[in-house]
């Protein structure tokens, strides 16, 4: 690591193309030391990452950094959806709300978010003291090392948490948008009906409607 690091938050989310499973936004308060650990532990986007190491670096980053993880269950990312009408604003708040978290506890003037919609979708979200935090958002942001943590964090808690939907409704739950996702949702609708679908997945998407 160069002299010059600077300690900053990186923000990424994890679940937004699967349509079963939450939204989760994860957010890394990195500092110089971190930095280095973390470079060390090869820690990079997620999807370049199985997850049975995701899960094996998820408490290493926790035990290295101040960190803020937010997981929108699909009843709330409904509701919310519902609302907004619009994922950026959405995503947005998500990242809103998790900076705000680590500044609950932590100073930190400069943050790294993966750039998904319009800059100022996650400015106007951000309250009081996100307000005063220098925000970039990258195309590409997980080749920030800190975006990487947050994104491994992210991904790792959206397996914990479809795993656990997976308890609840002894249905194996498919990841992302394949062809078996329709034939897992036509297994539920049979199993606990079409109205509690929902229960599990992300409306608005075209899947939803087809199935």
């Amino acid at each position: 690591m160069t002299a010059t690091f600077t300690a900053h938050i990186g923000v990424d989310e994890s679940g937004k193309g699967d349509f079963f499973g939450p939204l989760v936004i994860a957010g890394v308060l990195v500092d110089e030391n971190a930095a280095k650990i973390f470079s060390e532990l090869n820690i990079r986007d997620s999807k370049k990452i199985s997850d049975g190491r995701i899960l094996k670096l998820e408490p290493i980053i926790k035990e290295n950094a101040p960190y803020s993880v937010i997981a929108i269950s699909n009843s709330r990312y409904n509701e919310l959806y519902g609302k907004m009408n619009n994922l950026n604003k959405l995503l947005a708040w998500g990242h809103a709300r998790t900076i705000e978290n680590i500044l609950e506890k932590h100073e930190c003037t400069y943050a790294i978010s993966d750039k998904f919609g319009n800059d100022h979708f996650i400015q106007d979200a951000l309250m009081k003291k996100g307000r005063t935090i220098k925000l970039d958002q990258m195309v590409r942001g997980e080749s920030d090392i800190a975006v990487a943590a947050a994104s491994v964090l992210a991904r790792a808690a959206f397996v914990h948490k479809i795993k656990e939907l997976q308890e609840i409704y002894g249905i194996e739950f498919p990841k992302g948008c394949a062809p078996q996702v329709k034939d897992c949702a036509r297994e539920f609708i049979t199993k606990y009906s079409k109205d509690r679908l929902k229960e599990v997945c992300k409306t608005h998407f075209k899947t939803y409607n087809k199935v």
